[in-house]
């Protein structure tokens, strides 16, 4: 995810490993948000980042964000359960199905053998893709938990000699943490989606939850003992990737630079200087996400902007440069035209309590993941521990501050839209343009969110 810039210093350690144990002793599997979030990424429809694992020598990965890229395109670097992709890398995703039959798309799981010990590593799809992204992307395919699936693929892999089940995941880590109470037989749960990052594997039951972060920031080392055809004992390393610590590997360097060459020139334009620390990393809104937010109210001429709510890209440091690469890192999607309509005040609170309640419902299997909408131009205060339908109040519109009328129609500014045929500018191009006239960034203490929790 992001720019290819860390992926250099990724050859060192994994070769590292594979020396110290013995490369047929060795796994690694990626967790899922490859093939996107950067220029080249999109450009490429992906095939940089397919080339970055090719080098790699990823053993199997599963998918979110690639499934963005269209059914058509996934089919051609992954293929399907019938034929076999141009990128020759396994996609492991058995939760999804085909809408007619209910018949699996993609290989569910795989069998490994390394060090004399048969591994099966189970692939677990994003299950809410549909929801949380465009469904015309990918009209012919479900998805879902679908955790009697992969009961029956643990009850298989156990059968056909695993002595290590692994489940490949891109549920979010509350999900994968119910899962494990309700799936017996699983050994090691890779959970990815929430961008969580754990020093120490979670144990639930007699499963290990590993969580590894995002953007390639670290790299988990699970080192099992097996014996009697059970997992005995572990040991964990949790590895930051310092890519200006560690010397790049000169032939994934010289990748990098062949890809990035092209635009090399475009891609480190300064649009505007920064003068705080710019970020995508909050539940609620983050400073970057009011620089998008701010540029969509003043080109678009909105009262309201609203920015879809995924963590994306490495923040960027006080008195540095904002440049083309770093706003294409925040905003690269395949469906990124900027929207402006009217909605009722009643509309908007829709709006924000479903997507409270995709992260706060109680239930992890009703829990979709990413973080809350982020808001320009109006206030509200959030209980999280309130039923649906009741977490969001006190909305004040802040250019008149006023209360949100709810019959009142009001001029809405967004993008990331999941409804097809959406027209408008890129939001790239929206944000570079108006980073361009402010010159000056600036970050502002953010009050327009208050947090409250029942009982205080």
């Amino acid at each position: 995810m992001g720019g290819l810039g860390a992926w250099t210093a990724w050859p060192p350690f994994v070769s590292a490993i594979r020396a110290e144990r013995g490369a047929d002793r060795v796994l690694l599997l990626e967790g899922g948000d490859a093939l996107q979030g950067s220029y080249t990424a999109l450009k490429s429809e992906g095939a940089d980042m397919v080339s970055v694992l090719q080098a790699l020598k990823v053993d199997a990965i599963t998918g979110h964000w690639e499934f963005t890229l269209g059914e058509h395109r996934i089919k051609e670097i992954f293929g399907t359960l019938e034929r076999k992709g141009s990128s020759g890398l396994n996609l492991l995703a058995g939760n999804v199905r085909d809408t007619d039959m209910a018949e699996p798309v993609f290989r569910g799981w795989r069998m490994f053998e390394r060090g004399g010990v048969k591994v099966a590593v189970i692939g677990q799809a994003f299950p809410y893709t549909r929801i949380a992204n465009p469904r015309w992307m990918v009209p012919n395919w479900s998805f879902g938990i679908r955790e009697d699936a992969i009961r029956k693929a643990v009850g298989l892999a156990r059968t056909l000699g695993a002595q290590v089940v692994v489940l490949l995941s891109h549920n979010g880590f509350d999900v994968d943490r119910k899962l494990a109470r309700r799936v017996h037989g699983i050994d090691v749960i890779l959970t990815a989606h929430t961008h969580d990052v754990l020093p120490q594997p979670l144990k639930v039951g007699r499963t290990l939850l590993v969580a590894s972060g995002s953007h390639g920031k670290f790299l988990s080392r699970l080192d099992l003992e097996v014996a009697d055809g059970r997992v005995m004992d572990f040991s964990y390393a949790l590895l930051p990737v310092l890519s200006d610590a560690i010397a790049p590997d000169p032939a994934m360097a010289a990748l990098i630079g062949g890809i990035r060459a092209p635009h090399e020139a475009m891609l480190s334009t300064e649009l505007a200087r920064n003068h705080g620390l710019l970020y995508r990393r909050d539940s609620f809104a983050g400073t970057f996400d009011d620089v998008i937010c701010d540029g969509l109210l003043a080109a678009r001429d909105a009262e309201i902007a609203l920015s879809p709510g995924f963590r994306w890209e490495a923040s960027l440091a006080p008195n540095q440069p904002i440049t083309w690469e770093d706003v294409y890192n925040m905003t690269a999607i395949t469906y990124p035209a900027v929207y402006r309509l009217n909605m009722t005040g009643e509309t908007i609170k829709a709006v924000l309590e479903d997507v409270a309640d995709n992260l706060f419902n109680p239930d992890p299997y009703y829990q979709q993941g990413g973080d809350m909408v982020r808001v320009g131009g109006l206030a509200y205060t959030i209980n999280v521990d309130a039923p649906i339908g009741g977490r969001i109040g006190n909305l004040t519109v802040l250019r008149t501050a006023t209360p949100l009328e709810p019959s009142r129609k009001y001029v809405v500014a967004g993008w990331g839209s999941v409804n097809e045929n959406v027209q408008g500018p890129p939001i790239w191009d929206l944000v570079a343009g108006y980073l361009q006239t402010q010159r000056e960034v600036t970050p502002r203490p953010r009050h327009a969110v208050k947090i409250v929790r029942a009982g205080g």
